[in-house]
């Protein structure tokens, strides 16, 4: 099942995919139906819902998009939007992600998808993943049905996850724990998950968990996608073990955080159209804080209003990008939070909120000491600290 939200005279249509993780075997699955079980049932449901961020109505909240037609399709597939297994003797559950997107699409036709211009395919965390798994399935679909006219493009928020080394490796027991090549590599099989065909022919057989991360699938992707993404993304510091508790973090974890943004800045740098704030969070398009954050003084919606306007010229003429209207925003600056527009940390244990040097300390960084690594009296980095120079 999934919300919609009609907009009559509009002819863009925005899908979103809901996020939450996925489960991987038997055991973990059953535990993930005890306990969440609205990520594996419609059962219960709200009859309606608020849309929020990039799925407001409301023109303050959400500048660029809020008259389109809005779809939003919950997560009950537990398999990164990749699934297409039904129920049988072996398998107790079905895993129908990428089924689910296909149904939804050929529902949607007859209620004015079918006179489109443009169906951006927006997700959050595993439906991001969902987005770059499924944008070029879901344009060959309508080319199929004899769309061809809707320019498909994808929005993947928070889904850009990388298959690197574990601050400290663990076994594999649940999805926190289990390290995210391994999770998927399980969870492929688990689901009989399908991957799109192009990327899949970059790997040996057997080998297309890589193709849900994000810098090893997007060359191969013919649909435009934007990509937003945290340089110090939570759901990717927990599954690499780094886990931020009340305790100030040691020496390592805090070398770690800081590569881990190095080299996430560095899969993104070929991404043409990228919003990567130095900030530790996670999801960002259906907050209603999302217009706030800003990479170079140009806000999310400013940029995504940009990239539509690069899209609409290229097709025209195949001009110089707009000037004074960037699609490329990554920040250089080295660890958590040093962009002051980042959303208010809280301390996990009192709720209090915290200014960047507050979180600094918090999480064990020597002020002294870095200052003498940057050739600085402690003072002046603490100035450039706080404004987030």
């Amino acid at each position: 099942s999934y919300y919609l939200k009609e907009s009559k005279g509009s002819r863009r249509w925005l899908l979103f995919l809901e996020g939450g993780w996925y489960c991987f075997n038997r055991e973990n699955c059953d535990t993930r139906y005890d306990t969440m079980r609205r990520l594996m049932s419609s059962r219960e449901w709200p009859a309606t819902r608020v849309g929020t961020g990039i799925l407001s109505s409301q023109p303050e909240e959400n500048p660029h998009w809020w008259n389109a037609n809005m779809v939003f399709i919950p997560y009950c597939s537990s398999d990164v939007w990749s699934g297409a297994s039904s129920k049988s003797e072996k398998n107790e559950y079905a895993f129908m992600g990428a089924l689910i997107i296909q149904e939804v699409i050929k529902e949607l036709v007859g209620k004015g998808l079918g006179t489109a211009k443009v169906l951006l395919l927006a997700g959050s965390s595993a439906g991001g993943t969902g987005v770059l798994l499924n944008v070029d399935r879901v344009a060959e679909q309508l080319e199929e049905m004899g769309y061809q006219g809707i320019q498909v493009r994808g929005l993947a928020d928070s889904g850009w996850f990388l298959d690197n080394k574990q601050y400290r490796r663990t076994d594999c027991i649940d999805t926190i724990t289990c390290a995210p090549t391994e999770a998927i590599r399980r969870g492929i099989r688990y689901w009989n998950g399908i991957v799109p065909e192009r990327c899949k022919l970059q790997f040996k057989e057997g080998e297309e968990w890589n193709c849900f991360f994000g810098y090893k699938i997007y060359p191969t992707l013919r649909c435009p996608v934007f990509v937003v993404q945290w340089l110090f993304d939570e759901a990717q510091l927990t599954v690499d073990n780094v886990h931020l508790t009340g305790q100030p973090v040691q020496e390592g974890q805090w070398l770690y955080i800081q590569n881990l943004g190095r080299e996430l800045r560095n899969t993104l740098k070929d991404v043409t159209a990228s919003f990567a704030p130095a900030c530790l969070s996670h999801e960002i398009i259906t907050r209603n804080h999302w217009t706030d954050i800003q990479v170079k003084g140009t806000s999310l919606p400013r940029a995504l209003h940009c990239w539509d306007r690069s899209l609409h010229e290229s097709n025209k003429n195949g001009k110089a990008p707009l000037k004074g209207c960037p699609i490329h925003l990554i920040d250089s600056c080295p660890w958590p939070h040093c962009n002051p527009s980042c959303p208010t940390i809280r301390d996990q244990f009192t709720g209090q909120e915290m200014n960047v040097i507050q979180f600094l300390m918090h999480m064990g960084f020597d002020v002294q000491k870095m200052a003498q690594q940057q050739g600085l009296e402690p003072s002046k980095l603490l100035g450039m600290l706080s404004s987030g120079n």
